[in-house]
């Protein structure tokens, strides 16, 4: 029984195509989206919404559920159900991982500034489309991966530049906040699971030796962006209910990232006006 693939389809059927700017022609068949349509909504390819439609996916990331719940407009409810049919438990113990949709209609307030949702551990469950502009896709892939602290001491995204000061602070504030999670989350078997897996870095280890303990709220980075050029930014991290963390890119004053943010922005509406033609 394909639960998951089944509950897919349904929400995607029921979605009047109107409701999320796409023309309801006389040529369509059925009711609802296309798979192609939710695929580019959502951020992921058509093959990955066909193999989550027939079951050949054994447990897709919480970023593209919640990914899927955005383009698909599932109610708090409905966002949590798809969450367990994908495998992620909503035991007390484990890290939360709902988007309510109160955070999405904050986010749609800032669709000017690039802005992404993490989990407890840093883990990507949701960027709008200027924050994938800005990052590119390496930071907001369909893998398990998309996360902050995996692509810091792990990977580096290609695109983020931080001068030696910079990353030290970087790196110290987010170890940090780490260990305080592991203790907010001292039975999730993914808090553990991170762990081991960053102890493969030398860095990671000498800081978490220090066993410093608070919270991450901001940094400076600079995006080198293969089309605009740098990028000067600021993130902020406001840390929501059940640990969420909602982060918001500004530009950093005295620097052109606004002009550049715009013109990201504007290329990208372009693009989705040519893909829906």
């Amino acid at each position: 029984m394909n639960r998951l693939g089944d509950a897919l389809r349904a929400w995607r059927d029921r979605l009047d195509p109107a409701e999320v700017g796409l023309p309801n022609g006389a040529r369509r068949r059925v009711p609802g989206l296309r798979r192609a349509e939710l695929a580019m909504i959502a951020g992921i390819s058509v093959e990955y919404v066909v193999r989550l439609e027939q079951g050949r996916v054994a447990t897709p990331s919480a970023q593209v559920c919640s990914a899927l719940a955005r383009a698909l407009r599932l109610s708090d409810d409905e966002h949590a159900h798809l969450l367990r049919l994908a495998g992620h438990t909503a035991d007390p113990g484990r890290i939360p991982r709902l988007i309510p949709a109160g955070v999405y209609r904050i986010m749609d307030q800032l669709a000017a500034q690039p802005v992404a949702v993490y989990d407890a551990i840093w883990q990507l469950l949701y960027g709008n489309p200027l924050f994938a502009a800005t990052f590119g896709e390496s930071a907001v892939g369909d893998a398990e991966d998309s996360n902050v602290l995996v692509s810091q001491f792990l990977a580096e995204l290609p695109r983020v530049r931080q001068s030696p000061s910079e990353r030290e602070a970087f790196e110290a504030s987010l170890i940090a906040d780490l260990r305080a999670t592991t203790s907010r989350y001292p039975d999730d078997p993914d808090v553990e699971a991170l762990v081991a897996k960053l102890g493969r870095s030398s860095r990671f280890r000498e800081l978490w030796s220090r066993g410093a303990v608070g919270g991450h709220e901001s940094a400076h980075k600079r995006v080198a962006h293969p089309e605009v050029g740098d990028i000067a930014l600021l993130s902020n991290v406001l840390t929501l209910e059940d640990h969420l963390r909602l982060v918001v890119f500004t530009p950093q004053p005295g620097t052109d990232a606004r002009s550049k943010l715009d013109l990201l922005g504007a290329v990208g509406l372009q693009n989705m006006s040519a893909a829906l033609e």
